[in-house]
């Protein structure tokens, strides 16, 4: 045995981490003991799946538990379990490092504010580290299950720079933590104190969690050699929902996600009939910080008959709806089953499909009876379940009624308006839901395009999430009234114009015939086309796109991405009525009228959040006009 002893400094997050927890969660204190408790869950649970394929890792010792002791003397209070243990590497990928990712975000949203840094340290999920509240040592020692016993692994820290690892004897495989408490932290000594906070934050922990049993003796609480189990150790989502109270679902999700907050709803549903299976699904209140890192784990543990099978199953859940933390305990699948039996499984794709049921149906909920609920939901979800129409065909109508939109009618970037709104107040006469694609809210608002829209008081929604695009391209229909991008193809009202609109747009496109022909000379490769516009009031011109061709928005955004993006020719059009368009079509200067068109749909490129490929001539066309200016 190599009796090899290190030391190792933290990660510099690590550092700052700790220290943020011992004096942002003091008031919090309690919740240390349920995140060792839930680690020591996950161990156990852990060696039950591995144990399914091969059953010497339990040792001779199939009896799972956890078990908590305290010494008044030596002030040390000690969580053990019989779990799978770690080797020396995984002490130093899973307590050396905070394997997470977002924790650059995370640290530069801390505000110094002690009670706003404990939420989002709640946000970030605590783990082992939040027993630095109380202990100023702790010793951890383990040895991975189907090792020998003098591969065992202390590890020990004062949370401060650095950190000792040692190889020792362990005889017994699992982990035991001992903590060293603070000064002042002797509540943690106590029988009474111990079992309270585990009944209020662990009763649902499936597995026994063991103390010695106390008495009393001349005043003094002492500690006996007969075990008792202090939770119920009942899996809760087998339980009826008549028997379960809010606080215990809270606490629960609290297990089951590893957050610190509340969740903001759930669902508890026992399925029975050509499949049977339990589902327990939440939805958080927040939005944890790698939602967008495509590496990121799911959140939904699955079961089979009580024996933990998988963690973060993304067979269970799509990816639009990858926030969703929960329990899917089935009656029918096999115990050994493996990641490629999920992928190809009838059994998997019901469960999957009737839980997105389950999901969509609590959010409709919500969205109906506590708007001010969903609105939460939708600041912190908003943007993953738009991606929902493009991935889920068979669910794209429900997914659509939940969606919500910035728009004209409001004039803010809230979004808080949903398709069913928009259609009831639809004018009389339309017959197209009305959206408009920027890389900004101020870039939709003000945009052009929209000028005809706001004359006539016809809505449109203001799309400025990246993700609209997809949904633009996803979503063509809802209640059977088409989306119609106004940035895009011939702008035909319909009977939204009256017959005199009509007449005087023919007449401009008749005698603006020969304008439009010479600044699609002048303009040669740079546009498709160029027309008389129907949507402009005030400004002089704007660009348009094909009705299937790429937006100008997205096809920035894949350039943005280092994608290779087709170049999209525009067409440009003029307002007849401006009086910079009369200027140009009375100027007979050849060069002076090149420079007009070409200061025409620059100014237009702009407006819409493009890039100019020559900033200089730009501003050298620019600076010459202005300069022609009567002094």
């Amino acid at each position: 045995m190599s009796a090899t002893k290190e030391t190792l400094g933290f990660q510099a997050e690590v550092k700052q981490l700790l220290q943020l927890m011992i004096h942002s969660l003091y008031s919090n204190k309690d919740i240390f003991l349920r995140e060792l408790i839930s680690n020591a869950s996950d161990a156990s649970d852990k060696l039950r799946f591995e144990g399914l394929s091969d059953s010497a890792l339990f040792e001779n010792d199939p009896e799972l538990k956890i078990r908590i002791a305290f010494d008044r003397e030596a002030r040390t209070l000690t969580i053990s379990d019989n779990g799978i243990g770690m080797s020396r590497q995984e002490v130093i990928e899973h307590i050396g490092t905070i394997a997470k990712s977002g924790t650059r975000e995370f640290f530069s949203q801390l505000s110094g504010d002690q009670k706003k840094d404990a939420a989002l340290i709640g946000q970030f999920g605590v783990g082992f580290y939040s027993a630095f509240i109380v202990a100023d040592r702790i010793t951890l020692t383990t040895r991975r299950a189907g090792f020998t016993s003098e591969h065992g692994v202390r590890w020990e820290s004062e949370g401060a720079g650095d950190y000792t690892l040692e190889t020792v004897a362990k005889p017994a495989r699992g982990t035991e933590i001992v903590l060293h408490l603070r000064e002042g932290e002797d509540e943690f000594l106590s029988d009474y104190k111990i079992k309270s906070v585990i009944r209020t934050y662990s009763d649902h922990i499936t597995l026994p969690i063991v103390m010695k049993k106390s008495e009393w003796k001349d005043g003094v609480e002492t500690p006996t050699d007969e075990d008792e189990t202090v939770n119920r150790a009942s899996a809760l989502w087998a339980r009826a929902k008549k028997d379960v109270s809010e606080e215990e679902y809270q606490e629960f999700y609290k297990h089951v996600a590893h957050d610190f907050e509340l969740p903001l709803a759930w669902s508890h549903n026992r399925v029975e009939g050509k499949q049977e299976y339990i589902s327990l699904l939440y939805v958080p209140s927040h939005a944890p910080f790698d939602l967008y890192d495509r590496e990121r784990r799911h959140g939904i543990k699955l079961y089979v008959r009580r024996v933990f099978i998988m963690d973060d199953a993304e067979q269970l859940m799509p990816q639009y709806l990858r926030f969703v933390r929960g329990v899917i305990d089935s009656a029918d699948l096999p115990l050994n089953i493996s990641r490629e039996i999920l992928q190809n499984s009838r059994d998997i794709d019901a469960i999957k499909a009737g839980s997105v049921k389950k999901v969509l149906g609590l959010l409709e909920d919500l969205a109906e009876n506590q708007p001010e609920k969903y609105v939460e939901f939708w600041n912190a979800f908003g943007k993953v379940l738009k991606e929902g129409p493009g991935e889920d065909y068979a669910n794209k109508e429900r997914i659509a009624a939940l969606l919500r939109f910035a728009s004209t009618h409001t004039d803010t970037d809230a979004q808080v308006v949903s398709l069913k709104d928009y259609i009831g107040r639809m004018k009389e006469g339309q017959e197209a839901i009305y959206t408009i694609t920027a890389d900004s809210f101020a870039a939709a608002q003000h945009s052009p395009h929209l000028e005809i829209f706001r004359k006539k008081g016809i809505e449109v929604l203001l799309l400025s999430d990246r993700v609209d695009e997809w949904l633009s391209g996803n979503l063509n229909e809802f209640d059977g009234k088409p989306l119609k991008s106004v940035a895009k193809g011939g702008l035909d009202l319909g009977a939204l114009e009256d017959e005199a609109e009509k007449t005087a747009q023919k007449e401009a496109e008749d005698a603006m015939k020969p304008l439009v022909e010479r600044i699609k000379t002048t303009l040669g490769e740079r546009v498709k086309d160029v027309r008389v516009t129907h949507r402009l009031t005030d400004s002089p011109a704007c660009l348009v796109t094909g009705e299937g061709d790429m937006s100008a928005n997205l096809e920035r955004l894949l350039k943005a991405a280092g994608q290779a993006a087709p170049t999209v020719k525009p067409t440009l059009e003029i307002n007849p009525s401006h009086a910079l368009v009369t200027r140009l079509n009375s100027e007979s200067d050849d060069a002076r009228f090149a420079d007009w068109a070409n200061l025409l749909f620059e100014q237009a490129l702009l407006a819409e959040g493009g890039q100019l490929d020559d900033p200089a001539s730009f501003v050298r066309r620019l600076n010459g006009l202005l300069a022609m200016l009567p002094g």
